[in-house]
């Protein structure tokens, strides 16, 4: 009898309290990948700092060469490392099986990886949204398929982190085919978040706002001119209100050592979901003026007009 009541105690106090199965990442053995450049990168010297073993991957062989030198030059352990994509199941599959085999189960898989491009659908190729899934959608589902079930296995839990964005939580104009993917990812992580709590494994989603890397400067704006001063001074705006790689990683590391579900890179971000969710018209109006926005600056920039 006492017994059955203390089982049930314990069930319903973990309804409402759920461990932290990575309160230090001092030993861990930590999966990132897209680590070459941006958030990746910043990540995987901040997890260095804080004492982790490191796994890398990247499509860029020689910036993740680089990353590796960093880490290591400054004291940090990259336990392995290679180059390759991740929207390559294959690859990715043995990628995972000599991880597997050089280092062993992983305590914290980070998706970082991504690649981006905006555009109205009458603008957008086939291509685009191809791309932008197989990348931000299947190859994140690809890491967690070869790399979670060992966590499961293993049975002494860890972390799992999903890089999303705003743009899988508002309707940002243009982002259709990005906002498809990191939409996407948000559904696969909340399912999971639920699904492998019992395995004593926690689901991370962060959702940057804007980050000052590489990809704001090269990504592809289909039906804008980004030689067209009117739009340079645009994306010269948003980097005034961007935030760093680092303090996006340093997001992350808190998100993960706290076992935190939604993670934030900065305020933006999270008082817009919050405005979204509380006023429902006030949202939808704010997004029909940004939208006209974009399409004024296409026209001026003349770039998808038809004669």
């Amino acid at each position: 009898m006492g017994l059955n009541l203390g089982r049930r105690l314990t069930a319903v106090r973990e309804l409402f309290w759920v461990r932290t199965p990575v309160p230090s990442l001092r030993g861990r053995a930590v999966l990132i990948t897209g680590a070459a450049s941006g958030i990746g990168r910043a990540t995987a010297v901040a997890a260095a700092r804080e004492g982790a073993r490191l796994v890398l991957t990247d499509l860029q062989v020689d910036a993740l060469d680089e990353v590796v030198a960093e880490v290591a030059g400054h004291g940090g352990v990259v336990a392995y490392h290679s180059a390759g994509d991740v929207s390559d199941y294959e690859w990715v599959a043995s990628f995972a099986r000599a991880v597997d085999a050089e280092v062993g189960v992983m305590d914290v898989v980070m998706n970082v990886a991504g690649i981006s491009a905006w555009g109205t659908v009458e603008n957008l190729q086939h291509r685009h949204w191809r791309k932008i899934v197989d990348v931000n959608l299947m190859g994140p589902i690809h890491v967690i398929e070869c790399f979670v079930p060992q966590m499961v296995r293993r049975g002494s839990g860890g972390q799992l982190v999903n890089v999303s964005s705003a743009a899988g939580l508002l309707a940002l104009p243009w982002h259709s085919a990005y906002s498809a993917s990191k939409f996407g990812i948000r559904g696969v992580s909340e399912v999971l978040r639920y699904d492998l709590r019992r395995h004593g494994i926690g689901v991370s989603l962060v959702c940057p706002g804007g980050v000052a890397t590489p990809l704001v400067g090269t990504v592809e704006i289909v039906g804008l001119d980004r030689s067209d001063p009117r739009v340079a001074k645009q994306v010269d705006g948003f980097h005034k209100i961007a935030v760093t790689p680092e303090k996006a990683a340093a997001a992350i590391i808190r998100g993960v050592t706290k076992n935190k579900y939604m993670v934030y890179t900065s305020f933006d971000v999270r008082f817009g979901y919050w405005w979204a969710r509380k006023f429902a018209l006030p949202y939808e109006v704010a997004m029909r003026i940004a939208n006209n926005r974009f399409d004024h600056l296409s026209r001026l920039s003349g770039v998808g007009q038809v004669d």
